[in-house]
């Protein structure tokens, strides 16, 4: 038996031991949720041993209440889409079955369906209950979407293949048609059953679904008064509620209302009766059978499926219908009747035709519970076990490619090809930079302190933009606010007159490395000077990632002067305000310094470590060294590789993280805070843990992708669920930079320690 498959002894099928299966769910009252429901529990009886997770679309509506085992996903909440995959990649899912409707998922044509599915990699089996042969943008885009992202494609009809494969080039070979699922009921005289409703000794019509304006009951009321003069005790009986979507746009049953008014204004008040209602299936079934005729006069020419004429032709019905796709290819070969759309005399004679003569009405029915049995929903559970263990096997065992995995050399072209004499651009579209957007105070104190940390630059040059990004720095103090500036435009005007907590934390950070490690006693000086101008206006931060970043430039400014009085002070209180979150914070699950994950994560616990370092103080560096392999262990993939915390788990009190889209920000957070963590404890697992962060860069991440390109320096944007973002903005392109400084420093530590070197106290980490 293959590994991961549960066989089906009576048809000898192998099948994925566990699904997710994604549509809509009784009790929400619609097509969709019927059909799904039912799909489940047919599955479960083919496949017992089945795993079935039901993800049921939830628009909010109603106050539904869903059994446990349901799995809402609220419809128009992007973000739960991205949560409902991570659901499912957890779940120990094999394969995804997707029932596709447009009005069932959010967003333009419902394409927030694929948010969730572009951040999988299972198998992907979609059910597409419509195919728009001209759909109009969104459409087009959603569907040709799913087309590329589907392993197989099930239609429930002929016609769908057809347009599937006209319209958007889908080969044969994707396509499968497994028609519409049936109960399977005894087929039964409908003189039997009339009596249970009150409609003995009529001749019953019956017609039912959520009520709409393109099912065309008009049409058929329209028919009565010529089937009642040859028939008087023909009943037409429409079964079913208005559709919920109907009942809000018109402000009640205005649809309903109208169409009982043209029954009495006909005449045939007594020839046609309304149940207003939803019917659980085994009652529906019961008045199925009851009737002679079913009718299905449907105005639109599109519609690909009709669950209640399969039902209809299931129970062995005879059946008049308009040609719509589904209803010309089950009533082809004399199984049932077609008439011209919206056409009342046709259907009249049509009817009359019927109710005049038995053995043609039995003919149709007999033929129609022939051709049912192909329909009854064990049949299509098998059909799908096939088409689930099809798509499993189109999909290859994922390798990780064999890559060299070498420390990049530090290389400055893409920062230097980013910059100009102003400073460092924000955004680039793919590696130019874009001056639309200007620059920022966050990106040129990085550049500083990358400028600090290439130690084989060229020393002209390395002079040459050290100044220009310092420059940027010293022209961004506001002193008549206290703050540094953050965002200027390209004409070089000060957006703002205060920048955030966190731009004005991250520069206090880069003057302390300047004045630290700057190569140039002129910019150290230089730095030591704006840090004294600055530092003390921010001792009253308050975002904890500002407080991070002060003690992480304060320690750098101990290094490089012993006993400063503002940063003593911005280490201790910073350092006990880390830890009083951290205790404020805490849970048994959750070892964290807030209820949520942001970006640059690792810094709080690095930023910890140090304050602990300069202030010998063992409780922060434990909680320091506890707080970070916490956060390490939720950076890590299953199979063992760095995932970095996705900008999609940003503000989640107390939420598993989620994969995308991932930063290279915070991988350099994650090598930084190790190599700290390893030159305080000598532990030698930091060091795999700043290996592992590095290797992401390489392509040693969930796509298999490198976001570092090594020709030029650069290093793209992000790795989303569709590959990389190829944007090369001056974020990504220092962190690699940055990276790269901060391995190559910690295998050279490494390499003096097990050769027994003893050197010079370095830096911790820039």
């Amino acid at each position: 038996m293959m590994q991961g498959t549960t066989l089906d002894s009576d048809r000898s099928i192998f099948v994925p031991q566990h699904i997710a299966l994604i549509g809509n769910s009784v009790p929400r009252r619609c097509g969709i949720a019927t059909f799904t429901t039912h799909c489940r529990d047919a599955m479960k009886g083919a496949f017992p041993d089945l795993v079935i997770d039901h993800y049921a679309m939830d628009d909010g509506l109603g106050d539904i209440r869903y059994p446990e085992s349901i799995i809402p996903i609220p419809q128009y909440e992007a973000a739960a889409y991205s949560v409902a995959a991570q659901q499912i990649k957890e779940s120990g899912a094999e394969a995804i079955w997707l029932q596709h409707e447009f009005g069932i998922f959010g967003g333009p044509a419902g394409d927030m369906i694929l948010r969730l599915l572009e951040r999988t990699t299972l198998p992907l089996v979609s059910t597409f209950h419509t195919i728009l042969e001209q759909p109009d943008a969104d459409e087009r885009r959603v569907t040709e979407a799913l087309i590329a992202r589907s392993d197989r494609i099930m239609v429930m009809a002929e016609r769908g293949r057809e347009i599937l494969r006209s319209s958007y080039g889908v080969p044969d070979s994707k396509i499968a048609v497994i028609p519409h699922g049936v109960p399977d009921r005894p087929h039964v005289a409908s003189a039997t059953m009339q009596p249970r409703f009150g409609w003995d000794g009529r001749r019953v019509i019956l017609t039912f679904g959520l009520l709409a304006p393109d099912k065309g009951i008009d049409t058929m009321i329209r028919a009565m008064p010529m089937v009642a003069a040859q028939h008087p005790d023909a009943l037409y009986v429409v079964l079913g509620a208005t559709h919920p979507n109907i009942v809000r746009e018109q402000g009640g049953e205005t649809l309903r209302e109208d169409l009982i008014a043209l029954a009495t204004s006909l005449g045939v008040e007594d020839n046609v009766r309304f149940i207003d209602g939803y019917v659980e299936q085994e009652a529906l079934l019961d008045r199925l059978q009851a009737a002679d005729i079913y009718v299905t006069p449907y105005i639109n020419p599109a519609q690909v499926t009709s669950g209640t004429l399969s039902y209809a032709i299931g129970m062995g019905k005879p059946v008049i219908s308009t040609p719509y796709v589904q209803a010309m290819e089950i009533l082809a070969d004399d199984v049932g009747m077609l008439v011209p759309f919206r056409d009342e005399e046709a259907l009249a004679d049509a009817l009359c035709t019927l109710l005049s003569d038995a053995d043609l009405a039995e003919g149709y029915a007999t033929r129609a519970y022939a051709y049912g049995r192909k329909m009854i929903w064990s049949e299509l559970a098998h059909n799908v076990g096939r088409l689930l263990t099809s798509a499993c096997r189109m999909q290859p065992t994922r390798l990780v490619p064999r890559r060299s995995y070498d420390i990049l050399k530090p290389d400055a072209a893409g920062v230097l090809r980013m910059s100009d004499g102003t400073g460092l651009f924000q955004h680039g579209i793919l590696s130019v930079p874009d001056r639309n957007h200007g620059y920022c105070i966050d990106d040129n104190a990085r550049a500083l302190i990358l400028m600090t940390q290439m130690t084989d630059m060229e020393p002209q040059l390395r002079d040459q933009w050290t100044t220009t990004y310092a420059s940027f720095l010293q022209h961004a103090w506001n002193p008549d606010r206290g703050r540094f500036r953050n965002f200027m435009a390209f004409d070089r005007r000060w957006l703002e007159e205060v920048g955030s907590e966190d731009s004005c934390g991250r520069t206090i950070w880069a003057l302390g490395v300047a004045a630290r490690d700057a190569p140039l006693e002129k910019h150290r000086h230089w730095a030591r000077l704006m840090f004294d101008r600055t530092a003390g206006s921010l001792l009253d931060a308050g975002s904890p990632r500002a407080q991070a970043f002060l003690i992480l430039g304060a320690a750098a400014m101990l290094d490089a002067v012993p006993g400063h009085r503002v940063a003593e002070q911005i280490v201790a209180d910073f350092g006990r305000n880390l830890l009083h979150l951290l205790d404020e914070a805490r849970r048994p699950d959750w070892a964290w310094f807030e209820a949520v994950l942001a970006y640059d994560n690792a810094r709080l616990p690095q930023a910890l470590l140090l304050a602990g370092k300069q202030l010998c103080d063992m409780k922060m560096i434990a909680q320091g060294l506890a707080t970070l392999q916490w956060i390490v262990t939720r950076q890590q993939a299953p199979e063992g590789h760095f995932r970095a915390i996705g900008t999609e788990s940003f503000g989640r009190p107390h939420r598993h993280p989620l994969p995308f889209d991932q930063q290279p920000l915070e991988a350099q957070a994650t090598i930084d805070a190790a190599a700290t963590a390893h030159a305080i404890s000598r532990d030698a697992r930091w060091l795999d843990v700043a290996d592992n962060a590095y290797r992401w860069y390489l392509g040693q991440n969930d796509l298999s992708l490198p976001l570092a390109t090594p020709a030029d320096g650069g290093c793209y944007d992000g790795l989303t669920p569709m590959g990389v973002n190829e944007n090369q903005g001056a974020e990504s392109l220092l962190a690699l930079q940055l990276a790269s400084c901060a391995m190559n420093r910690l295998f050279q530590r490494t390499v003096m320690v097990s050769k027994g070197t003893q050197a010079e106290e370095e830096p911790l980490s820039a």
